[in-house]
Order: structure tokens, then C-alpha cells, then sequence
């Protein structure tokens, strides 16, 4: 199984409402998401991108932005996020490197040296960036780190007898068996392992409150000018983009099922956890989790010209029974979800339609 997190943190004194609050990662789809709810509720936020003038186009109509600051900071650059962390009463981690793919040139003998030196070192080296900057504030009072569902593995049925199996923060997958098997997605499972283990020990070790938001596949509106991956792997069975659907078909064969979440319960849990003094570790963060035969009847049922075809079943078909995916070390804390399967997929066809993605719907 193994562990992320650790004991309980001495009683934390809460996060200063009238203080700023620090999001990496504002050009992507939760972290510009996180902005927004984060504006809505009356916070003033400090938003960081590698291109300010990107994160402001994205931005400019959310309401409440007098209250938005953007600064320019690169998790690669020690010391960049120094000036956007400052004053700040609690970060919120976001920002994650998305070039995992190594070229094609490059030798499968060295593969896995490329991966650790190219890959897993920067992501560690630059989450310990931001951490060192909000060592040096000395105002930040908690950190809530965005960690990914594909750092879970499945579980086996822990009682005899059990019809379903539980997944939950304690599942995580064994780094040894990602690196000797390389599943799909293999350097992205690794790079958000290490990056969050990294952080977890790094906070132990300098005093920093840290929890960590474990986000299934997110899906919703979107403030990005183009549709998030998240979102076109929920829609794979309709676009029938080969990569992206045999990494949902991957998804499934590992829990039995797609775990899910609308985006603005996510970033409403990231708000929650900021604000929860009691919360400390790992929180898996999903509504619920689907057959994919059930998720393929609402999509068509939302997008009429969508046919699920006979092959997705056997595509689909794992084999195996659907695991439970449970938050309910969240809801146990006081988290509630507003937002349903249905809710989901109905928002993202909607927008996708509007965006030229899918094509427009029959009169």
C-alpha cells in the first residue's frame, strides 16, 4: 500500500480570511477554476503562470478580478515564486509539468535514467521551489497540494466474501510495479508520486501544513481557450481519439469503473481543505465512480448523435467487479458534493458543442 502524509499537524490556528491566498498553475483547468471560485468568494489571490499575459486573457471576465494579482514565477527558477507567495495566508499547488513524453530518438536502454533526470527530478526540484517560498514568507499557514487518482491502485476485496473492493487514499500504486510494468501513462503515475511525496516530507520537515487533494478525472465548464485533456478523455468514446480512449479504457480496467468529479466540486474541496483546521493528509476527492456502460447511455443521452457501439463493451469489459472509489475520509470531514454524473456530462457537451469540438447537435 504504502503511506503519504503522516500524523496529524499540531492544532493549526486557521488561514487569515483577509490575507491573500497563492494559486500556481492559473492558465490550466482547475487552477484557473480555482481562481475563479476563490474571486467568487471574496479572496484575494495572488495567481502565478510562466505567461501573465495568457493567465490575464483567461481571467479578464471573472468576476471579482480587482481583487487578482498575477505574477510571473517558473517551478524550474528557484526563488520565482518568492513574490507571489508573499503575504500570502495559503498556497494552493496546482501547477504540475505536462511534458512527460520523451522523444521518439531517444533509446529504450536509457529510458528509464531519461525519465528520473528529465522528468521525475524537475517535478521534485520544482514543488520544492514553491515550498522553499513559502518557507521564506513565513505566512502561510496551509498548503493544499492537487495530486491525481492515477497515483491509486486497484484493492482487492479486504473482507471475505466482499462483492466490491474499496479504493481509497491508502491504495496508492507501488513504485516498483510502475516502473517494472510501465502501464499507460506510466511517467505521469511517477512524476505526481514522487512530486507528492517530495512535499509531504519536505512539510514535515520545515513546519508547513500541507493536505493533498487526490482529483479523479475532473470535468465541466472550462475557462481555457482549448478543451482540457481531462475533458476529452471523458469524451474519447465519442471523438474516438486512440490515445486518449485507451487511457480511459486503462482508467476502467483498473477500478472496474471511471471515477469522477464535476470541476467545481474539486476546486470547492480545495477551498474546504484551506479552511478545515482539522484536515491533515491525503483526501480523495470523487462523487462517485461509473461503468463506462452507464457513462456511455448518459452521453449519448446528452449528445444525441453519440452511438455507443458494441465494441466499446468489450473495450470496457475489465473482467473484474467495479471498485468503490470512496471519499469518505472528505465527507467524514464535512465535505459535500453538489454535482452528479449527469450534471457533468451534460455541462461538457455543452460546451464543447459551443466550442467547435463536438459537432453541433440536430435541430
Amino acid at each position: 500500500m504504502g503511506s503519504v502524509g503522516g500524523a496529524s499537524p499540531e492544532q493549526d490556528a486557521g488561514v487569515d480570511a483577509a490575507a491573500p491566498v497563492c494559486v500556481t498553475g492559473a492558465t490550466g483547468y482547475v487552477g484557473s477554476s480555482l481562481v475563479r471560485t476563490l474571486l467568487r468568494r471574496g479572496h484575494r489571490v495572488h495567481a502565478t503562470a510562466r505567461d501573465p499575459a495568457k493567465a490575464w486573457r483567461m481571467l479578464s471576465a471573472v468576476e471579482g478580478k480587482e481583487r487578482l494579482r498575477v505574477f510571473r514565477a517558473d517551478m524550474a527558477e528557484e526563488g520565482s515564486f518568492d513574490g507571489a507567495v508573499a503575504g500570502c495566508a495559503a498556497l494552493f499547488h496546482v501547477a504540475a509539468s505536462m511534458d512527460l513524453h520523451l522523444g521518439p530518438d531517444q533509446a529504450q536502454h536509457d529510458v528509464e535514467e531519461r525519465v528520473r533526470s528529465q522528468v521525475l527530478e524537475p517535478a521534485t526540484r520544482g514543488t520544492i521551489n514553491v515550498l522553499r517560498s513559502c518557507v521564506r514568507a513565513g505566512t502561510v499557514r496551509r498548503v493544499v497540494f492537487t495530486s491525481s487518482v492515477s497515483t491509486l491502485s486497484s484493492a482487492a476485496a479486504t473482507t471475505a466474501g466482499a462483492e466490491k473492493a474499496v479504493v481509497d487514499e491508502s491504495c496508492l500504486r507501488d513504485l516498483d510495479d510502475v516502473w517494472a510494468t510501465k502501464p499507460i501513462g506510466w511517467v505521469y503515475i511517477l512524476s505526481k508520486r514522487v512530486a507528492e511525496e517530495a512535499a509531504f516530507v519536505f512539510a514535515r520537515e520545515n513546519g508547513i501544513h500541507l493536505v493533498s487533494v487526490v482529483l479523479p478525472t475532473v470535468a465541466g465548464p472550462f475557462l481555457t481557450p482549448a478543451v482540457p485533456t481531462s475533458v476529452q478523455l471523458l469524451l474519447s468514446p465519442v471523438t474516438r481519439d486512440p490515445k486518449l480512449y485507451a487511457l480511459l479504457a486503462s482508467v476502467h480496467a483498473r477500478f472496474g469503473c471511471v471515477p469522477l468529479a464535476h470541476v467545481q466540486d474539486a476546486c470547492d474541496a480545495h477551498v474546504f481543505l484551506m479552511d478545515a483546521p482539522a484536515a491533515h493528509g491525503r483526501y480523495l476527492c470523487a462523487a462517485g465512480s461509473h461503468p463506462m456502460s452507464h457513462i456511455a447511455r448518459l452521453l449519448s443521452s446528452s449528445y444525441p448523435p453519440f452511438k455507443p457501439a458494441e465494441r466499446l463493451s468489450e473495450d470496457f469489459d475489465a473482467g473484474s467487479r467495479p471498485s468503490v472509489v470512496s471519499s469518505k475520509r472528505l465527507l467524514d470531514l464535512g465535505f459535500r458534493f453538489q454535482h452528479d454524473v449527469t450534471s457533468i456530462l451534460t455541462d461538457i457537451v455543452a460546451q464543447c458543442v459551443d466550442h467547435g469540438f463536438l459537432e453541433q447537435q440536430p435541430a
